[in-house]
């Protein structure tokens, strides 16, 4: 059974609720702080776990991080790829507001230290038709991208957070891209989210491409293909927006290990994100597989047409 290895970030989360998003120059006093295992990677991890697929993470954590290897353990991943080094796990401050909108500050700590051993080990583990999931928060991106395309292993990266590395990763060589609004246009450098997908369409042409644009939905354009699809999302309360992209790139990545269509799979990924923004938390507010397949039976999501600038914005940008 083909499964996803994930060279991965994981994060101590604090997370606090805020009356409003702290303003340049503001003081604000917090109702409450709770702390979480988080971190993308993780995030990842667990929901791909919690979907179904067979889950190896890869990565460092500092002497503060055996809570992280127990929520990843809990969840059925496999854990052996992660060491222990001697400096801080990875941490996140998290604000959260009344409407369940979110700040994050982030401390790279162990994911930026990782030892090439783990991304030698993650390598070595890839067979026939896993994948390798990689995230904007952890180090050796560039190298580890060549290496497994130099292995013909099928990559995925989600781009997040966005910062000035992403323009020096080789991702013509991935399969696909998984990119939000902000990182979109940080990537392809506009500040149209249209032209921006336009550009990375045109761009990254031998790419699947998805791009999620929380309430509006998501876009998505097939490689080779001139006819990208919109897909419209799932209508719930949100309480808490953390983790939900996560949720959504754990269970899109279940869904193509399990051979699902890639419109099954984006569907099922918008659930699992809707479904994590109504409670609060990361990595504990992500969904069982049966509530995601209870929400998709419930209510049908169907793909449109998507009309897109032409790719030779890619010049005007």
């Amino acid at each position: 059974m083909a499964k996803l290895v994930n060279f991965g970030s994981l994060c101590v989360d604090w997370v606090y609720q805020v009356p409003n998003l702290v303003l340049a120059g503001e003081t604000i006093s917090a109702q409450s702080r709770a702390t979480h295992p988080g971190g993308k990677g993780l995030n990842q991890s667990i929901a791909a776990a919690l979907a179904g697929a067979e889950v190896e993470h890869f990565g460092a954590v500092g002497d503060d991080g055996g809570a992280l290897l127990a929520a990843l353990e809990r969840a059925g991943v496999d854990t052996d790829g992660v060491a222990t080094i001697d400096v801080a796990s990875g941490h996140a401050i998290i604000q959260v507001d009344g409407a369940g909108q979110n700040a994050i500050v982030i401390y790279p700590g162990a994911n930026r230290l990782i030892p090439d051993q783990q991304q030698q080990l993650a390598l070595e583990s890839l067979q026939g038709d896993d994948w390798l999931l990689l995230q904007n928060e952890t180090s050796n991106i560039a190298e580890t991208i060549t290496q497994a395309r130099q292995r013909d292993a099928k990559v995925a990266i989600n781009l997040a957070p966005a910062d000035d590395r992403i323009h020096d990763y080789p991702l013509h060589l991935v399969q696909l891209l998984i990119v939000n609004e902000a990182e979109a246009m940080a990537l392809a450098r506009c500040t149209d989210v249209e032209q921006a997908f336009a550009i990375l369409t045109s761009r990254y042409s031998d790419s699947d491409i998805v791009l999620t644009q929380g309430r509006q939905g998501l876009s998505f354009a097939a490689a080779g293909s001139e006819q990208p699809i919109a897909l419209g999302a799932y209508s719930v309360n949100a309480v808490d927006e953390t983790a939900a992209g996560d949720a959504f790139i754990g269970f899109l990545m279940a869904g193509l290990l399990a051979n699902k269509p890639m419109i099954d799979a984006l569907i099922a990924a918008s659930a699992a994100g809707a479904l994590t923004v109504t409670k609060p938390g990361a990595s504990t507010s992500i969904p069982s597989r049966e509530a995601v397949e209870a929400m998709v039976a419930a209510e049908a999501l169907a793909p449109s047409g998507l009309q897109v600038i032409a790719p030779s914005a890619e010049k005007k940008a």
